[in-house]
C-alpha cells in the first residue's frame, strides 16, 4: 500500500511538472467582443500583458506571427512587459516591442515593473528611459495618467498609474472613489472609454469613473488555475483574488483580466497558459 501510494505521489509531481513546463512555454489566443452605441466604426485590438521579458520562438516569432493574424487596428499594452530587477537587460521585451512598434500603432500603460523602475532610479539606474525612448522615438505613446482619442471609431484609451501604495502584498487597500478623477481628470462619457488598467483589484472604482472597458493583468491568471475556483494566487501573495483573468462585470462596465504573457519570481504556470487577448468592438444600433 504503501508504495502504490508513494507511486501515485510520484505520477502527480511528474504530471504537474509537465503540465507546467507546457503552460509556460505556449500561450492562447482568446476573443472577446463588445458592441456600444458609442462606437462609430468596428475596432479591432491586440491587448498584451505582463510578458517579463519571455520570448516564443526567435525573437518572439510566434507572439508575432499572432498578432499578425489578428490584424489588429491599435496593439494595447496593459504593462509589465519588462522585469525590474537591477541585473537584467530586458533585451527580449525590447526587442519584441520595437518590432510591434514597426508595424502597428502601440498605445502602453504602466505595469508596476516599468513604474518601480523609473521610481526607484537609484536601484535601477536608466533601466527604465533605456525601455521607453527607443520606443517612444517609433511612435508607441506611454499612457501615463493620461488620454488618446482614436477619432475614426470614437473610442478614447486613457492609462492610469496608480501609487504605489495600490500595489502593497497582502491586502487591497482603500480607494477612493474619487481617486480615478483626481489623477486622471473628468470623462465626460462621450467616447467609448477603455481604461488601462494593470492592477484589476479596483474595478469597483474604474467602473464608478466611467470606464467602459478595463483592460488589466498583474495576477498572471492566478498562478494555477483550478476549475470552478479560477486563479489561486496573486503576486500580492493573497488567495484566490477576486479578479485574476478572464471577463467580468459591473453594472454596465466591462472587465478583462488578461492571463499575462510571461512569470517572474516564481516560474510557474498550471492549467494556466500564457494569453493573447483578441478585442473587437462593434458599432450597436440604439434601438438594440
Amino acid at each position: 500500500m504503501e508504495y502504490i501510494i508513494l507511486g501515485i505521489v510520484i505520477a502527480l509531481i511528474l504530471f504537474f511538472f509537465i503540465v507546467n513546463i507546457c503552460d509556460m512555454n505556449r500561450f492562447v489566443v482568446r476573443e472577446y467582443t463588445f458592441t456600444s452605441e458609442k462606437v462609430t466604426k468596428e475596432v479591432t485590438f491586440a491587448f498584451l500583458s505582463d510578458l517579463h521579458d519571455k520570448k516564443y520562438g526567435k525573437d518572439n516569432c510566434k507572439l508575432l506571427k499572432a498578432i499578425d493574424a489578428v490584424k489588429p487596428d491599435v496593439v494595447l499594452v496593459g504593462g509589465d512587459m519588462i522585469v525590474a530587477r537591477p541585473e537584467r537587460a530586458n533585451l527580449n521585451a525590447k526587442a519584441f516591442m520595437n518590432a510591434l512598434a514597426e508595424k502597428y500603432t502601440v498605445y502602453h500603460g504602466m505595469g508596476n515593473h516599468e513604474y518601480r523602475s523609473d521610481l526607484y532610479r537609484e536601484d535601477y539606474g536608466e533601466m527604465y528611459d533605456e525601455y521607453s525612448k527607443p520606443l517612444m522615438e517609433q511612435g508607441v505613446k506611454f499612457l501615463r495618467n493620461e488620454a488618446v482619442v482614436l477619432e475614426d471609431y470614437n473610442v478614447e484609451i486613457r492609462g492610469v498609474e496608480i501609487d504605489r501604495k495600490y500595489y502593497k502584498r497582502f491586502t487591497v487597500r482603500q480607494m477612493d472613489d474619487s481617486y480615478m478623477e483626481e489623477i486622471l481628470g473628468a470623462n465626460d462619457g462621450s467616447h467609448y472609454e477603455i481604461l488601462l488598467a494593470h492592477n484589476p483589484d479596483y474595478f469597483k472604482q474604474y467602473a464608478f469613473y466611467g470606464a467602459d472597458l478595463t483592460l488589466a493583468g498583474h495576477v498572471h491568471g492566478g498562478i494555477v488555475r483550478m476549475p470552478f475556483m479560477g486563479g489561486i494566487a496573486s503576486p500580492a501573495v493573497r488567495f484566490f483574488p477576486k479578479y485574476n483573468g478572464g471577463l467580468y462585470r459591473q453594472g454596465k462596465a466591462n472587465m478583462i483580466v488578461s492571463c499575462g504573457l510571461g512569470t517572474h519570481t516564481l516560474p510557474m504556470r498550471i492549467f494556466n497558459p500564457a494569453e493573447l487577448a483578441v478585442i473587437r468592438i462593434k458599432p450597436a444600433c440604439k434601438d438594440e
